[in-house]
């Protein structure tokens, strides 16, 4: 009994950034405390302002909205949920490059961003928001970015859906052999943008020839490097990487961080720092490194679970001007 009371008050201590509001009513003393922050008046005149982007089968209503504006009013900057799409739908059916196009052409016309923002992403949304600082042209400049259990060096299992039918068509056709004859003949990677970061360890002469978006983005074809790429992400004042201890939903955990399998299968696991992405530089995250840019960070919970005290610590200081 004493344990399962335990098990109970450690699981009220954390923020389900997927369902924020009802994480926090179900637990009075962080209600009083986030209706303080929600209700305060914090002026932003000087700050720099962020954007956020949410996970697959989110919307920046509802829980995500909650999560903004409760960051906003810690940090005193202003933010804003960027919507790519219809939100929930078309995290799962609209290719990351359209939505990465879309963040892009959005930002842009955004005159608040004009002279540079931060940003803070969840889960997937990671990708977009990479696609964002890496591909956009005369887009302003992102300062701080503040990564939320980000697939950087891709997944190696389906991520966990549960928004309904829609979720039965992508996850049937993603366990389809994905890098072969017939998917590339269906086109799913211009239908079900998890496919687009996808990576079989043990198939990796496949997965560069075939995938469409997460070798673009991690500059992994070496007849393809684009020095522009790798640049932008190295413009950056600092990378916060937060990986989830008992993430169950990223696999590895450690793509959070840009870890991820050896090439030849999955009997071993590289750190950052031991992949050809780290140590050839691909995209620049060796050299933020060497200059203190980058922290790594891991916080205790599953996917996208993060305590208060974490929020605070982690999230907020790299929103503050």
């Amino acid at each position: 009994m004493v344990e399962t009371r335990e098990r109970e008050r450690e699981k009220k201590d954390y923020i389900d950034l997927s369902n924020l509001m009802a994480n926090i009513l179900r637990r009075p003393d962080l209600l009083l405390t986030v209706a303080a922050v929600l209700f305060s008046t914090v002026p932003a005149s000087n700050s720099i302002p962020f954007i956020l982007f949410h996970g697959i089968g989110d919307k920046c209503s509802g829980g995500v909205g909650n999560f903004t504006q409760l960051v906003s009013n810690l940090s005193g900057s202003p933010g804003s949920c960027l919507e790519i799409g219809n939100g929930e739908i078309d995290t799962w059916f609209m290719p990351l490059m359209h939505q990465a196009n879309e963040a892009c052409e959005k930002v842009k016309m955004m005159k608040e961003l004009s002279q540079g923002y931060n940003i803070v992403a969840q889960s997937q949304g990671n990708l977009v928001a990479r696609g964002l600082i890496e591909f956009c042209d005369d887009a302003p400049p992102v300062i701080n970015y503040v990564s939320l259990g980000g697939p950087h060096a891709g997944i190696a299992a389906i991520p966990k859906c549960s928004s309904g039918p829609f979720c039965d068509i992508a996850e049937a056709l993603m366990k389809l052999e994905i890098y072969n004859d017939f998917v590339q003949l269906v086109t799913m990677q211009d239908h079900i943008a998890p496919s687009g970061y996808v990576k079989i360890p043990g198939e990796m002469t496949k997965y560069l020839d075939h995938s469409k978006y997460l070798p673009k983005l991690n500059n992994e074809r070496p007849d393809q490097r684009n020095s522009t790429f790798k640049n932008r992400f190295m413009s950056l004042h600092n990378l916060v990487l937060v990986m989830f201890q008992n993430d169950t939903t990223l696999v590895p955990k450690e793509t959070s961080w840009f870890g991820y399998y050896t090439d030849d299968g999955f009997d071993s696991l590289l750190s950052t720092q031991q992949t050809k992405l780290y140590t050839e530089d691909w995209i620049g995250l060796k050299a933020l490194d060497d200059v203190g840019k980058v922290k790594y960070v891991t916080v205790s919970g599953d996917h996208l679970m993060i305590a208060y005290n974490d929020v605070v610590k982690y999230v907020v200081p790299y929103l503050m001007a």
